[in-house]
């Protein structure tokens, strides 16, 4: 039986050179990977996700829930929008979307987004998005509830990437503390980690990318497939299709 991927992740997953594309475009990594396992892939994930969503998807979402039990492996692809510049608490960032009246809330969006640059850089990167700390607390959380219904489910959680985006002022503080702590935990778990900026560091720091500096072109994709089927294939014990 062709085995199947659970991937919890954020926009990296589904974002192309051009933007957002549905879950089951072929040149997405996720799919790319699953591909060349001979597999399938099963993808959550949301614009912005950090580690704390995909445990409340994890936990709350019920579409979640129906592919527990045939999962062959779970991928971990969050923690990199975890480690970008916040100035403002996620609460405030994310409640700007509920102002009302309409005016209200476009004024303040592009105040906000026009002020985050400038921020960024004065307040050299922090506060991050989520702290080191709480990414790792969320994805041992996901690991232990897993566990509990899968004892001997394998996971893979890949590091945060690297990015050059204009938006966050080029600055990007909070990365290293959050890879830190995600190798220190993944080796006292027995997660397998996926250091993606080693396969996809050049092409976004080239500008290969998204003109935003941060998501992936489909070479990008590509080079995260590869990447990733390296860790797939010995723990599915299969080897890969291409």
């Amino acid at each position: 039986m062709a085995p199947t991927v659970l991937v919890f992740g954020d926009s990296l997953s589904f974002h192309g050179p051009d933007g957002p594309h549905p879950a089951d475009d072929p040149r997405l990594w996720p799919n790319l990977a699953a591909t060349a396992v001979g597999g399938r892939t099963e993808l959550f994930a949301g614009l912005g996700w950090t580690a704390r969503d995909a445990y409340w998807a994890l936990t709350g979402d019920p579409r979640v829930w129906t592919h527990m039990p045939k999962v062959d492996v779970l991928v971990l692809a969050v923690s990199g929008m975890d480690t970008l510049p916040s100035p403002l608490p996620t609460y405030l960032r994310q409640g700007i979307r509920y102002l009302r009246p309409d005016w209200l809330r476009r004024r303040v969006r592009k105040t906000y987004l026009a002020a985050q640059p400038w921020a960024s850089r004065v307040m050299g990167g922090w506060p991050v998005a989520l702290p080191a700390a709480l990414t790792v607390r969320y994805l041992n959380d996901i690991v232990v509830a897993v566990r509990a219904l899968r004892p001997d489910l394998p996971v893979v959680a890949m590091l945060p990437s690297v990015h050059r985006a204009p938006a966050y002022g080029y600055v990007h503080t909070g990365r290293l503390r959050t890879v830190n702590l995600m190798r220190a935990w993944a080796e006292r778990t027995g997660v397998v980690t996926f250091d993606v900026t080693a396969v996809i560091g050049d092409h976004v720091m080239n500008g290969h990318g998204n003109p935003d500096g941060i998501h992936w072109g489909w070479d990008g994709h590509k080079l995260v497939a590869e990447g990733l089927v390296e860790h797939l294939a010995p723990l599915l014990g299969r080897p890969p299709a291409c």
